[in-house]
């Protein structure tokens, strides 16, 4: 169900629009309308966008996972490709995902339904060190060996 209205009432919903608008102030304005907010809404893509990832390399930096920023950037992309997409309503909801406080109120949201499992312990895979392989754990066992190929 969510499909069709995707896929078909959303396109619907948003030719009405353009025809109601059109017949408002015309062809060629409401054209100018739907290229300005395309343009408007890539520059906001790049600032923000850019923005969250300096956020992202400043928690990797700090040895913390960047959650929220990643789930900023998935927000931000989905905001993009609405605006992309000719029409009203989308416009809309693709603003609202890039405006900051809007997308902070989205990811409060979706935080309250997801939980994000943190790392055990600092530098566990997270930050400029990466995964601990070197050091051992106490519940794993290294088994040495050699071995070669018979091609």
């Amino acid at each position: 169900m969510r499909l069709f209205v995707l896929f078909v009432l959303v396109p619907i919903v948003e030719i009405y629009l353009l025809i109601q608008v059109g017949g408002l102030i015309g062809a060629l304005p409401t054209v100018a309308l739907v290229l300005l907010t395309a343009a408007v809404g890539a520059a906001m893509l790049r600032q923000q966008g850019l923005a969250t990832l300096a956020r992202a390399r400043r928690a990797l930096d700090s040895g913390q996972p960047p959650a929220r920023e990643l789930m900023e950037g998935v927000i931000l992309l989905l905001g993009g490709a609405m605006l992309l997409t000719p029409g009203f309503v989308t416009d809309a909801l693709g603003f609202f995902c890039l405006v900051p406080r809007s997308r902070q109120w989205l990811i409060a949201q979706l935080l309250q339904n997801v939980r994000i499992i943190q790392p055990r312990s600092p530098g566990s895979g997270f930050g400029p060190r990466g995964p601990r392989s070197t050091e051992r754990r106490q519940d794993s066992r290294t088994i040495e060996g050699e071995w070669h190929r018979d091609d």
